[in-house]
């Protein structure tokens, strides 16, 4: 992903730009399948956690597919130009050092937890920046508050910690609850007046 490229069966092909993967996770008929390794997880910018539709949303689905298929009539809402634009504006959105340190805190935290095994990588950290840095744009600002960051760490953070639990049963589920945990003990800069 990293490496703009991908290879199939030995077949190595150049992604055009822009790219974005999505890989998903059924928890049901895994077999035949294999859990990622941890530093294959900590390359996917974020995990998400869809679950099930609501009842009302349900219904709206059951009536959308009744007698057509809204997919096949999808229409672009932006072109591929728009898109790089997008992602460089990411890169004005100001960020300063009381907030950087709040990040890395954060982060320090997960590797002192001691229910961590491994705590998160550099890697996170700058992904952690930048999930803060599109959520300011989407909320028409042009800094990050640590109200951002607190908002994207568990979709950032959760996939990329190896907790106790985890090595003994597999499951990533604690993982949220200890990111939920640092978020709230990890001190919270204020603007000084």
């Amino acid at each position: 992903m990293e490496e703009k490229q991908v290879t199939i069966d030995g077949d190595t092909k150049i992604l055009n730009q822009p790219f974005f993967v999505i890989a998903t996770q059924n928890p049901i008929e895994t077999q035949g399948t294999f859990p990622l390794p941890e530093a294959q997880l900590d390359r996917f910018f974020m995990k998400l956690k869809i679950g099930y539709p609501t009842r009302i949303e349900g219904k709206r689905i059951l009536d959308r597919f009744q007698a057509d298929n809204p997919l096949s009539k999808i229409k672009k809402v932006a072109s591929a130009e728009e898109l790089l634009e997008a992602q460089q504006s990411v890169i004005t959105v100001k960020i300063s050092d009381t907030v950087k340190d709040y990040i890395l805190d954060i982060i320090e935290a997960t590797r002192n937890h001691n229910k961590i095994i491994h705590g998160v990588s550099p890697r996170g950290s700058l992904a952690l920046m930048k999930a803060s840095q599109v959520l300011a744009i989407f909320r028409s600002r042009d800094f990050v508050t640590p109200d951002d960051v607190k908002e994207v760490a568990i979709p950032v953070l959760s996939h990329r910690i190896v907790h106790k639990d985890y090595v003994v049963s597999g499951s990533t589920e604690h993982a949220e609850g200890i990111i939920r945990e640092i978020i709230q003990t990890v001190p919270v800069p204020v603007e000084k007046l």
